[in-house]
């Protein structure tokens, strides 16, 4: 086996496979390079998904014919003016993009600088350059990549449909047009244009956010900004009960480049943590800005991650900064809620117009009842389930006109502008929802979840503060404990004692409990006791101690908060709406669930078919 060199074009194929992934790769280096050349105006037009063409063309500065020649060459960069791999200020910094594209493709690139009187191209095939020839073109370049791969065939092999490969140039060009919201971005293809963003002013980032993720994304967004030593984070953090079932609304970029990096990813973790459940995830677009030596960004062949010299401080500031500013948004609760509850509604049927064509009206549009219901068969099993109906509901009917009549008695007729933002307390349905009457609309309480938070966020700031004042037992109660059980409760006998609850050992396998914590009123000390000891044992010590302090605080909160099934009067209503407006996070449960809905007025209109 003899050693050799290999040739230059072989070089720039095997580069052009870490680079150059699939046609969005292609696409993601040439934009990069256009926002590179300050160009505010960026066109992408695809021909079978890129596998047969693509194009950029942009607005930026533009190439000289010496310097078109010099960027199809491998290491050629104006992007690093002091050879400094730690001062990195470009998107695009390796000089590895045209090269490597060019390699494996027939490429032609048209560029005028502003200086110039006409355009130039010049043609490069598999790698092969031609002579710059004048052109006719305005100012910018205009880059034409045909038959990708046609060099490598075995790459085309890998490639997918034209509508996925479309689909990651798609998301690609939104995660940019995020990053740069004062340029505007098209992408075309042969079908149609897909995507057109125009640009936005510098203050108004929200708009973009709003292009690319929906409106539903911007009404139910708070803002992020925060800065310390020299890091600054900007951004938009979805309310927690705006989630999803994916990661895929999550966007981070780290000046400007769009990443993925698993600092980041647990920093939003952290953050919002308590306020989603398990196995969804939160809305993100967030901004860190922070010098050019504080994070290298050259550890990935497509500049996809990235590593910071204080991944702790940065993650200390995601967590920090994200939490506070959903902490600002009280006890708001995502609208979409009451679009998801009209949802589940069934349209009464409108009066039915006459058919044009038999003069007899026509038939009633076809209904599928859900599952789990079974049709009557006969008369007798209709009467049946007639009666059974009426003597369920008949009860609960009475149980609402006392509430009512509660309700108006307790409260005269209001002030429209008067109303809380959760409203007066009306009725409460199956001593398990409160509803209340807001300026605009009728607001759903699910009274034991918010209750649930607020005893929940009360004693966790009882612990951490370590004041909370003890209830003590008139007679102290006994518990039966395994060993295991009580090592663990003891273990924790400190922090347990900062919520109020006061116990200690009695012998055997035995702790006697003293004292209850306050806030949670009546309880049934002893299932306290061991469902807490059942949650020490089940985390053990693969938590710290201040998650610990919330594992124990969610546990004693679900125990001391009301019961779904209990008669709640308008006073004892009243005053859960008016904690919830006072306590953050109060919109949704420990669980991630969420608290209340709200039904616009307008939206119950929609339902009785008083409005389109």
């Amino acid at each position: 086996m003899t050693l050799r060199l290999l040739p230059p074009t072989l070089v720039n194929r095997i580069a052009a496979g870490e680079v150059v992934e699939r046609p969005a790769s292609a696409v993601k280096e040439l934009v990069e390079n256009a926002l590179d050349a300050g160009a505010t105006k960026i066109d992408v037009i695809l021909n079978e998904g890129g596998k047969a063409s693509l194009t950029v063309i942009d607005n930026g500065k533009g190439m000289t014919p010496e310097e078109m020649q010099l960027a199809v060459e491998r290491f050629a960069t104006s992007k690093l003016p002091s050879d400094d791999l730690f001062d990195i200020r470009f998107l695009g910094f390796r000089g590895e993009a045209l090269p490597s594209i060019a390699s494996v493709s027939r490429m032609t690139v048209t560029s005028r600088t502003p200086e110039a009187d006409s355009a130039w191209s010049l043609f490069i095939e598999g790698g092969e350059k031609h002579d710059p020839e004048p052109a006719s073109a305005p100012v910018g370049t205009r880059i034409e990549v045909r038959d990708l791969f046609y060099a490598v065939p075995a790459r085309l092999k890998f490639l997918k449909t034209t509508q996925t490969e479309t689909g990651y140039i798609q998301d690609m060009i939104e995660k940019l047009a995020l990053a740069f919201p004062s340029a505007a971005f098209t992408l075309s293809d042969e079908k149609k244009k897909r995507l057109d963003f125009k640009p936005v002013p510098p203050t108004e980032e929200i708009k973009r956010v709003a292009q690319v993720i929906g409106e539903d994304f911007a009404e139910n967004a708070v803002t992020v900004q925060a800065e310390r030593d020299g890091i600054k984070l900007t951004g938009f953090a979805g309310l927690p009960t705006f989630n999803k079932a994916t990661a895929a609304a999550q966007y981070f970029f780290v000046n400007n480049r769009p990443v993925r990096d698993k600092v980041l990813l647990g920093a939003l973790k952290g953050a919002y943590q308590e306020l989603l459940a398990s196995d969804r995830f939160p809305a993100v677009v967030l901004f860190l800005t922070l010098p050019p030596e504080e994070v290298d960004v050259n550890v990935h062949p497509a500049k996809a991650e990235v590593r910071f010299r204080n991944a702790q401080a940065v993650r200390g500031m995601i967590v920090t900064a994200v939490r506070q500013a959903l902490m600002s948004s009280g006890h708001r609760t995502s609208s979409t809620l009451a679009e998801e509850a009209l949802d589940f509604s069934i349209p009464a049927p409108s009066f039915l117009p006459m058919s044009p064509t038999t003069g007899k009206p026509a038939s009633f549009p076809s209904y599928r009842p859900k599952s789990g219901y079974t049709a009557p068969r006969t008369m007798n099993e209709t009467r049946t389930l007639f009666r059974a109906n009426e003597t369920f509901s008949a009860p609960i009917a009475e149980d609402i006109s006392e509430e009512i009549e509660q309700a108006v008695s307790a409260s005269p007729i209001e002030d429209p502008d008067a109303f809380p933002p959760l409203g007066l307390a009306r009725a409460q349905l199956h001593k398990t929802y409160i509803i209340s009457q807001t300026q605009d609309g009728i607001v759903i309480v699910d009274q034991h979840a918010a209750h649930e938070r607020l005893t929940y966020e009360k004693i966790k700031q009882n612990m951490e503060s370590g004041d909370a004042a003890a209830q003590y037992l008139l007679l102290p109660e006994v518990v039966e404990l395994s060993a295991e059980k009580q090592e663990a409760v003891l273990r924790q006998k400190e922090e347990l004692e900062k919520t109020g609850l006061l116990f200690d050992l009695f012998g055997g396998g035995s702790v006697v409990i003293r004292a209850t914590p306050a806030v949670l009123g009546e309880v049934n000390a002893k299932q306290l006791m061991l469902d807490i000891a059942d949650t020490l044992i089940e985390f053990g010590d693969s938590l710290s101690l201040k998650e610990r302090i919330k594992k124990i605080a969610a546990t004693m909160a679900c125990h001391g908060s009301v019961r779904a099934g209990r008669k709640l009067d308008v006073s004892e209503m009243n005053a859960l709406l008016r904690q919830m407006e006072a306590v953050p996070y109060s919109g949704q449960c420990i669980h991630g669930r969420p608290t209340y809905i709200e039904l616009k007025l307008k939206d119950i209109e929609k339902l009785f078919g008083r409005r389109e």
